[in-house]
This record gives C-alpha cells, sequence and structure tokens, in this order.
C-alpha cells in the first residue's frame, strides 16, 4: 500500500492491518509521540474542511510529525505550478502528501510522480478515509460487521463509492438508494461486486428508499449537493425531497438501527434534527475516529517513508 487514493487498491487484510492499528493508537494516544517523529506531511486542499484538515494535522502531531498547509482553494492545483513540478518538489521536501481535490485526477498524478505516499483526503470521486472511519466505527459497535446490512439514501456520490469498496470488501450488505440518475458510479459498482463474490457481500442498488431500509442495522445518507455542486441545490432538494431520512424512515429499519453522516449536515435536508441528534445517531463517533483511522493510515504509509 504504497498510497491511499481508493479503496479499490485494498485487500481485505489491509482494511484489517489499519484497524488493528486503529486500536492500537486509539487505546493509548499519548504513547507513541515519537513513531513519526521528524516526519513531515504536505496537507494541499482545494476545499474547505474541518475534519479532514484537523484531524490529519492533529494526527501527524501526535505521532511526533508536522504538518504544512497550502491552501489551493483560490488557485487550482496545475494553474500556477504543473502538478508534477509540484509533486517532484514535494517529495524533496517532506515525507507524505494528504490532497483534498476536486478532480480525482489530480491525486492520481501526484502519486504517479512522487516516491512519497500520497493520501487521498477527499476527491470528486471518492472518500477513502472517511469509508474508513465509518466502518471502524461499526467494528466498536457491531464487533464484526460481516453479514450486515448497511443502507446508503441520498446522492451516489464520493463518499457513497467508498462505502460500497469497503462494504464489498468486509462482507457487508450494502443497499444504495437514490432517485433515478443519481445512483453511484457503475465501474464502482462492478469493482465492488467482483470482490463481493469472494467476500459474500450483496451489493444493491435501487431508486426506493422505503423498500431499500427496511430491515437495515444502519443508515447512512450526506448532502444532496457536494462541494461543487452548489448551483444545483435547489434543484437538487425537490428532487431528493422523499430521500430525507427523518424519523418516519428509521422507523422502517431495525429498531437497533445505527444513524451515520460523513458531515457537515443539512438538517431538514438531507436529515431531520430528530434523527442526527437522536440516540441512534453515531455521527460524532465517526468524526472522532477520522483522527484514529488517519493516524493509522499515516503510520503504515510514512513509517516506510
Amino acid at each position: 500500500m504504497p498510497d491511499l487514493l481508493s479503496i479499490a487498491q485494498l485487500g481485505p487484510g489491509d482494511v484489517d492491518t489499519i484497524f488493528d492499528a486503529t486500536r492500537v493508537l486509539k487505546a493509548d494516544r499519548g504513547a507513541y509521540s515519537d513513531l513519526l517523529r521528524g516526519k513531515r506531511l504536505a496537507m494541499i486542499f482545494e476545499k474547505d474542511s474541518l475534519r479532514t484538515r484537523f484531524t490529519f494535522d492533529i494526527g501527524i502531531q501526535e505521532l511526533g510529525g508536522s504538518a504544512v498547509f497550502m491552501d489551493h482553494r483560490d488557485v487550482r492545483l496545475g494553474a500556477r505550478e504543473s502538478v508534477k513540478d509540484m509533486a517532484r518538489n514535494l517529495e524533496r521536501w517532506v515525507h507524505g502528501i494528504v490532497a483534498r481535490t476536486f478532480k480525482h485526477r489530480v491525486l492520481e498524478e501526484l502519486a504517479a510522480n512522487c516516491e512519497i505516499p500520497v493520501i487521498n483526503g477527499l476527491s470528486d470521486f471518492l472518500h477513502p478515509c472517511q469509508a474508513l472511519a465509518d466502518f471502524y466505527t461499526l467494528t466498536e459497535k457491531w464487533s464484526s460487521v460481516k453479514g450486515r446490512k448497511l443502507v446508503y439514501v441520498g446522492d451516489g456520490n464520493n463518499t457513497c463509492h467508498s462505502l460500497v469498496h469497503v462494504a464489498a470488501l468486509l462482507g457487508t450488505h450494502i443497499t444504495v438508494c437514490t432517485p433515478e440518475g443519481y445512483e453511484p458510479n457503475a465501474r464502482v459498482v462492478s469493482e465492488a461486486m467482483l470482490v463481493a463474490r469472494e467476500s459474500g457481500a450483496d451489493i444493491q442498488i435501487l431508486n426506493d428508499a422505503e423498500r431499500g431500509v427496511r430491515g437495515a442495522d444502519a443508515v447512512y445518507t450526506d448532502v444532496w449537493a457536494s462541494m461543487g455542486q452548489e448551483d444545483e441545490t435547489e434543484e437538487r432538494a425537490n428532487i431528493f425531497h422523499d430521500y430525507r431520512v427523518d424519523e418516519e424512515l428509521m422507523a422502517l429499519a431495525k429498531p437497533d438501527a445505527l444513524f451515520m453522516h460523513c458531515l457537515p449536515a443539512h438538517r431538514g435536508h438531507e436529515v431531520t434534527s430528530g434523527v442526527i441528534d437522536g440516540p441512534q445517531s453515531i455521527v460524532y463517533d465517526i468524526a472522532e475516529n477520522r483522527l484514529h483511522v488517519q493516524k493509522a493510515v499515516l503510520a503504515l504509509l510514512m513509517g516506510k517513508s
């Protein structure tokens, strides 16, 4: 695992290794402050961020390293200087790169042009660190995720893609419920279905949220309009109206079903306040675990760089 651009790069053993490291690092946050002593992390962000920025910055510091933040929200990567040249400069100064980009191909170009690890902090296509934190949190709640039913309701976006990838690896049954025309990428689904043949996962893509949620062990949603889609907000609000996760929809899941969201959340849009702030919600547990999972990723990748 030289980089972490996509969960599709990983095998089930890799996920287990990340989760095992996460448990160790989370159990005693102060015990590994020399693990990445002297290592430096470049953080290049084209998009706003709370969880990704804070958890990677705090994470590298807790492991003894340091981070340098590069704000590219005003000037896209590759505009002032080629992505190739940026990568070849950075590898001379730092030991790893976290990039949060609009275009996934920019991450691929960074990784192709440097010998240091590149980590996907979110792209338009995938959000692997989020999905790892999601599933790690589920292992804390359930011990094993194999055979459990996770239902994703909303837009078939980057977070959805990475959830499908992890579910397929770990043998979790995942049902994605979207309006027609907003289904997850067909290539992602095909990749996952091939993996699911080995793991026993069942992957379903539906347009009926009520049908999909019935019997769910966990219900997941995300914003209807992601960053870069702000001009579609009103249109999407109308299209996705029937895909709001409210108390009535949650009632169709199992009585002890968990509610999940990657945040930020728009209460009253994709989820009601009663659900996200209610006793079934584990959104802040997931947010906390972004730190611990990403520390594990940093330790596993940068410990070798």
